[in-house]
């Protein structure tokens, strides 16, 4: 089981004659008689050493590989009938309960089609997301070479003091992204504003950084401008559906003046730029006045940067967007994906206690609203992008687990968000420790647990 994609999870399958056309019917048909069977799913602790020898008769080493990685003295696995499984959550009584599913062909494997959240007696739908599934697949086989797709392997590398190469390894493939995208931008004169957007903790302000930096290795003179200062007053803001104040609306924005500035800059006008005073909630005078030189490149990074409606009066030709997001590929095991939505969590816990002053109890209770607003504002228009950046890096979690976990502990077992506190604490307690000095201060990483050498 492989990364979330097109509204489902894309799987491999390893075949002698490949993946024919009537595989995913055969396989279609047997899920249908195990559903039909109502069989119960069955959880079992066992003694670890005991659940690591029934997994090594099944074949599954990363399984293996994993519960030996970790180190504790008991685990529990579940059983199917005469299947035996490791898995990270919790699962259904009965297999009764799954009647909405597809299995279809996609890319060089199968797309496993699963119900809608909202509508959980309907299929979720398909969305095109090609690019995406580049960026997934790219990074699959990066990490291959590495010989290191799974946790179970990365504890392995860690444990056998292989972390050094690790880091620099991730860090400098990383790199290697940023300097080809700046080359890119560089090679066309004609671009001259660069729109960055991601969901939330995705690494953009570091990524737009460490662009800035690549962009002037190639001779230009990169400007940031950040799209907050758009804002119209307040009492121009969007009210969302309970009456507050919607900012992440597009129309939170002041796109004529937005639009109008951009444009006058490319002809060679000078502007002064907008501030806006949250205090007050008023568009003020800067006293910032712009104007292009020739080899000057706008930076713009915000939620609404890939959405047409933003920039609609610029022309194509002058605007280049990039989707950023950490797009986790390393997983669990052979069945179960780390979801991106749990990296870019744990990212923003550690960041927003450290430089917000928000308790991790906080931050989950407001992840709904977040993941609303990234459903209706970003992920609609990912497949706009010119260029998608992956934040995600492969030894991440193992650096925050030091950071994160006092953090996660600290959520008192009273609170309503203690179960995803625990959740998140298990989840991170199976990558092995490493030490933080290992991430170097220009890494994105550095956005989230301090130390960057870059100014926020």
């Amino acid at each position: 089981i492989g990364t979330p994609v097109s509204g489902g999870y894309f799987c491999r399958l390893t075949l002698p004659g490949g993946i024919t056309p009537e595989v995913p019917e055969r396989l279609r048909r047997r899920m249908a008689e195990i559903v039909a069977s109502d069989l119960p799913f069955r959880r079992v602790t066992a003694h670890t050493t005991d659940a690591i020898e029934v997994f090594r008769r099944q074949g599954f080493t990363r399984k293996v590989l994993l519960l030996e990685s970790i180190g504790d003295l008991y685990t529990h696995y579940y059983t199917l009938g005469e299947t035996v499984d490791y898995f990270y959550s919790a699962l259904l009584l009965r297999t009764g309960q799954l009647t909405v599913f597809d299995l279809v062909p996609f890319g060089e494997g199968l797309l496993l089609r699963v119900p809608d959240p909202e509508h959980p007696d309907r299929l979720r739908p398909m969305t095109e997301q090609h690019q995406m599934f580049a960026v997934f697949q790219e990074q699959h086989r990066r990490q291959e070479i590495l010989g290191c797709t799974t946790v179970g392997e990365l504890n392995t590398l860690i444990r056998a003091g292989h972390t050094n190469d690790l880091v620099n390894v991730a860090e400098a493939l990383q790199e290697k992204q940023i300097a080809q995208i700046a080359d890119h931008i560089a090679s066309h004169d004609a671009l001259r504003v660069v729109l960055i957007a991601g969901p939330s903790s995705s690494g953009k302000t570091t990524f737009s950084k460490r662009l800035s930096v690549q962009l002037m290795a190639c001779g230009k003179k990169p400007v940031s401008i950040s799209l907050d200062n758009y804002f119209v007053d307040r009492e121009r803001t969007p009210l969302d559906e309970t009456g507050d104040y919607d900012f992440e609306h597009i129309e939170a924005l002041n796109l004529p003046l937005f639009n109008d500035q951009m444009n006058r800059l490319l002809v060679g006008e000078e502007v002064e730029l907008p501030r806006y005073d949250f205090p007050t909630g008023k568009s003020v005078p800067s006293g910032r006045r712009l104007r292009l030189e020739p080899d000057t490149i706008l930076i713009l990074e915000g939620n609404h940067a890939l959405n047409p409606q933003l920039s609609a009066k610029i022309p194509d030709g002058a605007k280049y967007k990039i989707y950023a997001s950490a797009l986790t590929t390393i997983s669990l095991d052979d069945h179960n994906y780390i979801p991106t939505t749990d990296t870019r969590l744990i990212r923003r816990i550690c960041r927003d206690f450290k430089y917000r002053g928000y308790l991790p109890q906080e931050v989950i209770r407001r992840c709904p609203s977040v993941t609303a607003g990234e459903e209706k504002w970003i992920f609609p228009f990912q497949e706009e992008a010119d260029a998608m950046f992956n934040s995600a890096l492969i030894y991440e979690l193992a650096a925050l687990r030091a950071q994160a976990l006092p953090l996660l502990e600290m959520v008192p077992e009273c609170a309503p968000e203690y179960s995803e506190a625990y959740r998140l604490r298990k989840f991170i307690s199976y990558f092995a420790p490493m030490p933080l000095d290992a991430v170097p201060p220009t890494s994105l990483l550095r956005e989230f647990m301090g130390h960057s050498v870059f100014q926020y």
